[in-house]
């Protein structure tokens, strides 16, 4: 077995700036529309007065439509290299989604460029994050386990400015600050995801966000973390990680992060993330097409504990106890059976019928544990890919979201669509619920295979007290990305959740 990489380094990102004065940079990036003449073109370039004319013309004579996603490139105009990013149909009023895309999308185009300017429609200081947010989130690179040809490898965007006459605000550098905040942790969310399992393991997963703690300014900045060895996890009674983590040779932990903000404390939530390092389905064996995908099964771990950090890091008075079950799910002559009873954290029976629905498992565990802290919960959300029936029911770019309180999934629905990730509303019918009965156990860990993600809502459900806010983010398809990448999302882990958990707690 191949040593596991136990320490953490943040790739360099691109460093944001804001002007209103002379372009320095040789790059130049603005927008491009199409308008309601046929075949009609725009420029939007915000605050920077371009000379369009010329430029339209040869745009339109290659064919450009000013689409979202397409990204063209000019040499000439004002700068050595004009680039034109597609904002789709002319607006006098650009969603930031839109705004974060196109900026995405460009920065993707700039890898192996030292520094570009962004001038684009920025209106307001929302749509200023924005921007902020798509260059940086679009400027990513995984290269760490490139060898030979990792010299070949284009380098992000390094350094970015964007345009816009409120660069004197402290407003608006407060939110180029923010974008990096976000930007830094959903790298650091992507990364994790992208490790093969080989180097990221139960243990050394604890030991990277260790190490990110560290980097954080952990206690200073009122962060603090406890893990759970095998040992540990066993005595105290939490059957079900260690019932899907026994199978393997790597040995499961439960990680526990806190943050506990300096000034006065307006809310307290727990996050509950699946942590599987990979999921080979145990005894229940996945099909080897598409198993490579399993390294990313702890995505839901991975985006709550740098949702903590970035939370942290961003000072604000919102109390977070993060939990983050992690385990290997392997076959072997210790792995659990088909038919195995297992106790969670708490005393409720399992009847483990499928050891391929081990995610909920977990989380069970961890649910319940979140629960019985000294201090009271305002809410808990479990985040996790946890069912290949979110995919059939919302495809690659959409996750679910279910609840018990329907006002705490409202709050948190408007903050994803601030935020710009997609969520969508899903019911827990209460008659699927008696599809999880068990004739020897308290429940069992699958039920009906129609509407397989409510089902698995409603088992974890089952492990959290009625009175308690809850949300469940079931993220399988929109946390890795197996096709082109598009927008600010590359190939490979996305980071999904994080921004929209960080939004939901600065609106607390």
């Amino acid at each position: 077995m191949k040593p596991t990489k136990t320490s953490i380094t943040l790739a360099p990102m691109t460093t944001l700036k804001i002007t209103d004065g002379l372009i320095k940079d040789d790059v130049l990036v603005v927008g491009l529309v199409s308008t309601n003449t046929k075949g009609g073109l725009a420029i939007e370039s915000g605050d920077y007065d371009l000379e369009a004319k010329n430029l339209l013309v040869a745009l339109s004579e290659m064919g450009a439509s000013g689409k979202a996603d397409e990204v063209i490139k000019i040499p000439g105009g004002p700068t050595r290299l004009l680039v034109f990013t597609g904002l789709g149909t002319k607006s006098t009023n650009y969603s930031h989604e839109t705004l974060r895309r196109a900026a995405g999308s460009a920065a993707r185009a700039l890898m192996g460029s030292s520094s570009a300017t962004f001038a684009l429609p920025v209106k307001n200081n929302e749509a200023l994050n924005a921007v902020a947010e798509g260059i940086v989130l679009g400027a990513y690179v995984f290269s760490e386990f490139k060898g030979t040809t990792k010299s070949e490898n284009k380098a992000s965007l390094a350094h970015a400015t964007i345009f816009s006459k409120s660069s004197s605000k402290a407003e608006a550098k407060s939110a180029l600050s923010r974008a990096m905040i976000i930007g830094k942790y959903t790298h650091l969310v992507r990364d994790l995801i992208n490790t093969p399992p080989s180097h990221l393991t139960p243990d050394s997963f604890t030991k990277k966000l260790a190490a990110a703690i560290k980097l954080a300014g952990g206690a200073n900045s009122g962060l603090k973390a406890t893990i759970w060895d095998e040992k540990k996890l066993k005595a105290e009674g939490f059957g079900g990680i260690v019932g899907v983590g026994q199978g393997s040779a790597n040995p499961p932990r439960l990680l526990h992060i806190s943050y506990t903000p300096k000034a006065k404390v307006f809310k307290r939530y727990a996050l509950v993330g699946k942590g599987i390092t990979f999921d080979t389905g145990g005894l229940n064996l996945k099909p080897g097409l598409g198993m490579e995908a399993m390294k990313s099964d702890m995505s839901g771990a991975a985006a709550i504990c740098a949702a903590t950090l970035a939370i942290a890091e961003l000072g604000l008075p919102v109390a977070i106890e993060a939990w983050a079950p992690l385990a290997e799910n392997m076959p072997s002559d210790t792995a659990t059976r088909p038919s195995d009873i297992i106790t969670i954290f708490g005393g409720k029976t399992v009847e483990v019928l499928n050891p391929d629905a081990e995610g909920r498992l977990v989380l069970a565990d961890a649910l319940v544990k979140a629960q019985a802290s000294k201090n009271k919960l305002d809410g808990i959300i479990d985040v996790a890919t946890l069912t290949g029936a979110q995919v059939v029911a919302l495809g690659t770019r959409t996750s679910a979201v279910m609840t018990n309180n329907s006002e705490f999934s409202e709050l948190f629905l408007n903050a994803a669509r601030s935020a710009g990730e997609q969520f969508w509303p899903m019911p827990l019918p209460v008659e699927l619920r008696a599809s999880l009965d068990s004739p020897v156990a308290d429940l069992a860990n699958i039920g009906d295979k129609n509407g397989g993600m409510l089902v698995a809502g409603l088992f974890l459900k089952d492990f959290v007290n009625d009175e308690l806010p809850w949300l469940h983010l079931d993220i399988a398809g929109p946390a890795y990305n197996e096709g082109k990448a598009h927008g600010y999302t590359p190939v490979g882990g996305t980071g999904v959740a994080l921004r929209s958990l960080v939004r939901l707690v600065e609106q607390a």
